[in-house]
C-alpha cells in the first residue's frame, strides 16, 4: 500500500472532512478526493461515506482504520530500528491536553519545540473533558486527573502540588481559618467536582473535608480569577495560581494544615510498543521544560 493514500485516510477519519485533511497535507480537496477513490478501488472497498454536509467513515472503513494507524505507526518504527531515532521527526502530532494548563504552560513554550522539531506539525486539543485517546485517535495526552486505565503507558512530567488561597481583600472582611472545620463559616470555591479537600494537621493526621461550594466552575483558570477578585476560598493547583501567589494578589491560607494530594502531571500515550519519534521528542521536551521542580513552584511563599 502507499503510505501516502493511508495517511489521507487516517487524516480523513480523524478530521471528518476531506477538505480538511487535503488542507492538513498540503494538497487540493479535488486531489484527496481522486486520491481517495483510487485507494477504495484498490482495496475494493468503499471507506468513507460522503455527502455535501458531513464525511463519515463506512463500516469497512471503521474496520480498516486501525490498521492503518498500525501500519503508519509501524513504519515510523521501522526508521527508529534503521537508525535514525535521532534523525529529526516529522508528520503530524496530535496532542490533548486540559486547557488552562495549555494555555499557561504548553503553549507559550511552543515555540521553542517548532524551532526544534521543524519537520512536525501539531493538532492540539485542549479540554478540561477527558478524551477517548484512541477514539480520538491522539498521539499523546497530558493529564493531572487519575489515570484509571492500565492500557495506557504513562511518564511522569512533574509533581502537581495544591494549595488553600483566598485573597488579601476577602480576609480582610472574613478573617482567615485556623482549621479546616473553620471552613464551614467561609465562601468556597470549587473547581469542577473538586469538593472533598484533604489535610495533613500538624499531629500528622489526616483531616477530609467536604466543603458546600458557592461557585462551581469547571475551569481552574476562572476559579483563581474568582478568588483573587475576592469571592472566597479556593483550592488551586500551584501551575494555575503561581503569579498571583508572587503577585500577593492571592495569599496562601491553613499552612499548618498542608493538603494532601496524589495529583502528578502526566505524559499519557495508548501503546506500550516503542514510542514513535514524534512522541518520544514531546515528551521528553515537556520533562525538560517543566521537570520534577517547575518552574512555577520556585521561590513560591508558600
Amino acid at each position: 500500500m502507499d503510505f501516502n493514500d493511508l495517511t489521507l485516510f487516517v487524516r480523513i477519519a480523524r478530521l471528518a472532512s476531506i477538505s480538511a485533511a487535503a488542507r492538513d497535507l498540503g494538497i487540493t480537496p479535488a486531489a484527496a478526493s481522486a486520491r481517495l477513490a483510487s485507494f477504495e478501488k484498490e482495496l475494493g472497498a468503499r471507506l468513507v461515506h460522503r455527502t455535501t454536509r458531513s464525511t463519515t467513515l463506512t463500516e469497512d472503513g471503521q474496520a480498516f482504520l486501525p490498521h492503518a494507524e498500525h501500519l503508519l505507526e509501524a513504519a515510523d518504527l521501522a526508521r527508529v530500528a534503521l537508525g535514525r531515532e535521532h534523525a529529526a521527526p516529522g508528520g503530524v502530532l496530535r496532542i490533548a491536553a486540559p486547557s488552562s494548563f495549555a494555555r499557561m504552560h504548553i503553549v507559550p513554550g511552543l515555540p521553542d519545540f517548532i524551532a526544534r522539531y521543524p519537520g512536525l506539525r501539531l493538532d492540539m486539543r485542549i479540554s478540561d473533558s477527558m478524551v477517548d485517546l484512541v477514539e480520538g485517535g491522539f498521539d499523546v495526552a497530558v493529564r493531572y486527573a487519575d489515570l484509571g486505565d492500565s492500557s495506557f503507558v504513562a511518564r511522569r512530567i512533574a509533581p502537581d502540588r495544591r494549595v488553600l488561597v483566598a485573597s488579601p481583600a476577602y480576609l480582610g472582611r472574613h478573617g482567615e481559618p485556623s482549621s479546616p472545620d473553620e471552613l464551614d463559616a467561609h465562601t468556597c470555591l470549587v473547581v469542577g467536582t473538586l469538593d472533598l479537600w484533604t489535610f495533613q494537621g500538624p499531629d500528622g493526621g489526616v483531616t477530609a473535608k467536604r466543603v458546600t461550594p458557592a461557585l462551581r466552575i469547571n475551569d481552574g483558570g476562572a476559579v483563581c480569577d474568582a478568588a483573587r477578585d475576592g469571592l472566597g476560598i479556593a483550592l488551586m493547583a500551584t501551575w494555575a495560581a503561581a503569579d498571583e501567589l508572587r503577585a500577593g494578589t492571592l495569599v496562601p491560607i491553613l499552612r499548618d494544615y498542608p493538603l494532601v494530594s496524589t495529583q502528578t502531571l502526566w505524559a499519557i500515550y495508548p501503546s506500550a510498543r516503542e514510542l514513535a519519534p514524534k512522541v518520544r521528542v514531546f515528551i521528553d521536551w515537556m520533562v525538560e521544560r517543566f521537570g520534577p521542580e517547575p518552574y512555577w513552584d520556585r521561590g513560591l511563599p508558600l
